[in-house]
């Protein structure tokens, strides 16, 4: 059957309210309008910020019923009017930061931050106001302008980035969030320099992509830390050259440790955990005059010691790693395929389950035993 133009009927994982399971619920994805794209999804990861977004969106005031994910690939349905940049059968990664090339932003070239339909995005609908999801004519938001927890998704033209017809989509979906931000930490953020020393705090898909980004910096030293020691053996693999757990019985705190063990302290600190306090903590692990911290991801105010930056470190954010989705995501794919150990995009995948599994992958992410796809 011709799926172009008509209103498709499809399964996905839909939030009804928030602290709740998702429940596998059928839709209906209506089809693109201007200047949007429809998508067949065929996997998707699932990230701490859609656990986080379920548990405890509701008290911020997001909108419910949604369908959660921002993280997947899959293959153009169809698209609406004025659409130029993606035509139906194309691979491709939607994009929870668009890449519009005309807004302030985008024209600045300093940053990847579009604000293209942002406040839209942010309320999970479309430019028009409305979602291109429902379910029994009530209306399903769309997570951060990309719900790739369906079969079918409809996003911005300028939330796609199109890629290679031979790019397995199983492992460059992780291209869309994880892998991207914390590999994009390290080189597009960080700026970390050949034979310089490293500190990654946490190791989950940010945290363990950020080690492999000082690796390809070529970081001479890389030390890991996170409070599972289990995690050792995957940072060493990809890239790390020590590990510290933190909650293991030590004489004096980390960043003391940290500080002690490079001779006054790291060059660079990635914050990937997201709490606050191990992004002070990863700070003031830094050395002086030069130090560079970079939180990758941070909810909660932030609070550190002034003299922390008096005597010469600097703090910076992040978002996606810096990456413009799709002038950049296409180039990361090549890379990957042209040598699949730089990425190493398989060894980041723990699990593989199908969509009706997800409230398993959500538990799974929670526990740690992250990430996940499927």
């Amino acid at each position: 059957m011709s799926t172009p133009g008509t209103v498709i009927e499809c399964k996905a994982a839909v939030a009804w309210e928030p602290g709740k399971p998702l429940k596998i619920t059928t839709v209906k994805v209506h089809p693109p309008k201007d200047h949007e794209v429809r998508i067949k999804m065929l996997y998707a990861g699932v990230c701490h910020t859609d656990w986080s977004y379920l548990y405890h969106g509701g008290q911020q005031d997001w909108p419910f019923p949604l369908v959660l994910g921002h993280e997947g690939a899959g293959v153009v349905e169809s698209v609406g009017p004025q659409v130029t940049k993606v035509s139906p059968g194309d691979q491709v990664i939607p994009l929870f930061l668009p890449e519009c090339g005309t807004c302030a932003q985008c024209r600045s070239g300093k940053t990847n931050m579009c604000r293209n339909n942002w406040a839209q995005s942010q309320k999970g609908v479309m430019a028009d106001g409305t979602s291109r999801v429902s379910c029994n004519q009530q209306q399903v938001y769309q997570f951060l302008g990309v719900s790739c927890l369906s079969q079918y998704t409809v996003v911005s033209d300028a939330a796609v980035a199109r890629i290679r017809a031979d790019a397995p989509l199983e492992t460059v979906c992780l291209l869309g969030c994880g892998v991207s931000t914390g590999y994009g930490a390290a080189l597009n953020a960080a700026k970390v320099q050949r034979g310089s020393t490293c500190a990654v705090f946490g190791l989950g898909a940010v945290g363990l992509a950020a080690v492999v980004g000082c690796r390809a910096a070529g970081a001479s030293r890389i030390i890991a830390v996170d409070s599972n020691s289990q995690k050792t053996k995957k940072a060493l693999a990809l890239g790390a050259t020590e590990f510290i757990n933190p909650q293991e019985p030590h004489k004096k705190p980390v960043q003391d440790q940290l500080r002690e063990m490079t001779s006054g302290g790291v060059d660079y600190a990635l914050e990937c955990t997201g709490d606050v306090s191990s992004m002070a903590q990863a700070l003031e692990s830094t050395v002086e005059a030069w130090g560079v911290c970079v939180v990758a991801g941070c909810t909660e105010p932030l609070r550190i010691h002034g003299d922390q930056l008096l005597m010469g470190r600097t703090i910076k954010g992040t978002y996606f790693g810096g990456w413009r989705g799709a002038s950049d995501l296409p180039g990361l794919v090549d890379k990957y395929m042209k040598n699949k150990k730089d990425l190493s995009l398989e060894t980041f995948i723990t699990k593989r389950l199908r969509l009706e599994d997800v409230n398993t992958a959500l538990q799974l992410l929670r526990s740690g035993d992250s990430p996940v796809r499927g």
